[in-house]
C-alpha cells in the first residue's frame, strides 16, 4: 500500500497543495511552523477520521474557510483509489470514493491504513489513561474499520448514560428546591422511573461496551510479544517492556468472552449503582479503563527515563505497524518530526527498523535530521510552499 496523490483545499495553512508521492522514502524538509507536518497530519485523518494533533475538526479548516478538502489515491495491490474527505466543522462531514458517494465518511475508513509516529506519542506513556485507550482503539478500527461504529455506538449511550445520571443526581439533592423542576426534566425525557430507565441504558452499556473491551483484550495478547521485541531492539540491555489491561470489572471472575463480559459490566453497573446516582457518572466501562505499560517490575510512567519513555512509545508504534502488515500489506509509515527528539542510537535502530517498508513518510526541520539509511526523494516546505527537490 502507498499514497499516490494528496491534494488539499483549505486544509490547515494550505489554500491549495498538489503532490505527487512514490513508494519508498519521501522527506518534507523545512523550518518549523511552516506546514511539513500539516501534509502528513491529512493523510492521518484520511486513514482515521482523526487528528493526532487536536480533538476537533475546527482547527482544519483554514481561517477564514467554511470548509476542508482532503483528496488521496490510495494503491493497494496495483489498485488505485481516490478517497475525498470534505471537512464541515459544525456539520456533517462527506466522503466520496472514486468520485460517488458514500452514505457515511466512516465508509472509507480503512482504505488508507497508516502507523504514525509523532512526538505527541510521549504521551501514551507519560500521559493519561485516555491517550492509551485511544492507542488501541484507533489500532482496533485500522485491523477492523467496524470498530469505529462500536465505538461511536459506545459514545452515544455513555453520552445518555451520563445525561441521566446527572439529572438523577441533581434530583436527588433536590439544589434549592428545583426537585420539581427536575423530575419535570426526567419526564420530558421519557423517564418517568431513573431506575428502570437506567437498566434499558445499562443493556445498551454492557452490549457496546462488552464487545470493545472483548476486542482491547485480544489485541493485548497479540501486542505483548510485538512490543517487548520492538522495545528490546530501541533499547538492548534495558528491562523488559509490558503491557497489562487495568479495568473497571472486578477481578474474581475471569471470563473474558463477550458474552462474559457484557453480564459483568451489568453486574458492576448494578453494585455500583448508589455511587453513580450520588456522582452523575458512569464509574464503569471501557471508558474508564487503562493500559499498563511496565518496565520490568516498575511502571513505566513515573519511572522511565526520557529515553526510556521514548523507547517504549517507539515500540507501540513498531507494534501496530508489525500487526497491520501481518494482516496484509504494509501500512504507510509517517514519522513526523521524530528523529529530531532521539539520541543517535535510536535514531540509528529505528532508521535500520522502518527502512524496509513500502512507503515512509518524513518530516524534519534540517535534512541532516533524516538518517542516512533512510535518504529519499525530498520536498522542501517553506511559507506554505511544497517545491520537488531534484
Amino acid at each position: 500500500m502507498h499514497v499516490a496523490h494528496l491534494a488539499l483545499t483549505d486544509f490547515r495553512s494550505y489554500d491549495t497543495v498538489d503532490l505527487g508521492l512514490e513508494p519508498g522514502v519521501t522527506a518534507f524538509v523545512g523550518p518549523n511552523g511552516q506546514g511539513k507536518t500539516n501534509l502528513v497530519e491529512a493523510l492521518g485523518y484520511v486513514a482515521s477520521q482523526s487528528s493526532h494533533r487536536v480533538a476537533t475538526d475546527g482547527p482544519l479548516v483554514r481561517q477564514g474557510a467554511a470548509r476542508a478538502i482532503v483528496r488521496s489515491v490510495v494503491v493497494r495491490d496495483d489498485r488505485r483509489a481516490l478517497i475525498e474527505l470534505e471537512i464541515n466543522p459544525g456539520k456533517a462531514n462527506r466522503a466520496r470514493l472514486n468520485r460517488s458517494p458514500v452514505s457515511r465518511p466512516r465508509d472509507v475508513v480503512g482504505m488508507l491504513r497508516t502507523v504514525l509516529f509523532a512526538p505527541e506519542d510521549l504521551a501514551m506513556v507519560k500521559g493519561d489513561p485516555g491517550e492509551r485507550r485511544r492507542y488501541l482503539d484507533d489500532l482496533l478500527v485500522a485491523r477492523a474499520p467496524r470498530f469505529a461504529g462500536v465505538r461511536a455506538d459506545y459514545d452515544r449511550v455513555l453520552k445518555q448514560r451520563g445525561a441521566l445520571l446527572r439529572v438523577a443526581a441533581q434530583s436527588r439533592r433536590g439544589r434549592g428546591g428545583r426537585r420539581a423542576e427536575n423530575d419535570a426534566a426526567f419526564a420530558a425525557a421519557g423517564a418517568g422511573d431513573p431506575l428502570s430507565t437506567l437498566e434499558v441504558w445499562d443493556a445498551h452499556l454492557a452490549k457496546y461496551g462488552s464487545e470493545l473491551l472483548a476486542a482491547r483484550l485480544g489485541l493485548i495478547e497479540e501486542l505483548r510479544p510485538l512490543v517487548a521485541s520492538a522495545y528490546a531492539a530501541l533499547a538492548p540491555g534495558s528491562d523488559a517492556a509490558c503491557l497489562d489491561y487495568r479495568g473497571t470489572l472486578p477481578e474474581e471472575s475471569e471470563g473474558t468472552a463477550r458474552e462474559d463480559l457484557e453480564g459483568r459490566i451489568r453486574a458492576a453497573l448494578l453494585d455500583v449503582r448508589t455511587s453513580e446516582l450520588e456522582r452523575g457518572v458512569t464509574l464503569v466501562g471501557p471508558h474508564r479503563d487503562d493500559l499498563f505499560l511496565g518496565l520490568g517490575e516498575l511502571p513505566a510512567r513515573g519511572y522511565a527515563s526520557h529515553g526510556e519513555s521514548w523507547s517504549f512509545a517507539l515500540a507501540l508504534r513498531l507494534a501496530a505497524y508489525d500487526l497491520l502488515r501481518s494482516d496484509g500489506g504494509d501500512p504507510v509509515l509517517i514519522l513526523d518530526d521524530v528523529f529530531a527528539e532521539l539520541d543517535s542510537q535510536r535514531r540509528r535502530r529505528l532508521a535500520e527498523i522502518v527502512a524496509p517498508a513500502e512507503q515512509v513518510l518524513i518530516t524534519a526541520a534540517v535534512a541532516a535530521d533524516v538518517p542516512a539509511e533512510l535518504i529519499g526523494a525530498r520536498f522542501d516546505v517553506t511559507e506554505g510552499s511544497v517545491a520537488r527537490v531534484r
